[in-house]
């Protein structure tokens, strides 16, 4: 399934959603080709997705999840990608 947050990361004078699916990486990047988003976006485990794109995501067949469930989901899958800690 694909899963995506609300825009709330501020970067760039815009806010962000997460994008991503709780299946695969195949599965996410599928759909972020299927809809327009670029490559670049990808960032470990999940697409960064700016704020105007957020409800043709939806309305694509994302499900709008919380913050918290998306991160809950990766994990659960065995999906999650955390940064390296930074000294």
């Amino acid at each position: 399934m694909i899963l995506i947050d609300p825009p709330a990361v501020p970067r760039w004078d815009r806010l962000w959603s997460h994008l991503a699916s709780d299946t695969s990486y195949d599965e996410a990047h599928a759909f972020a080709a299927a809809h327009g988003i670029p490559g670049r976006g990808w960032d470990r485990d999940h697409y960064d997705v700016p704020d105007d794109h957020y409800d043709r995501m939806v309305a694509a067949g994302a499900v709008p999840v919380t913050s918290r469930e998306l991160v809950a989901a990766l994990r659960a899958a065995g999906l999650r990608r955390p940064k390296p800690l930074r000294d």
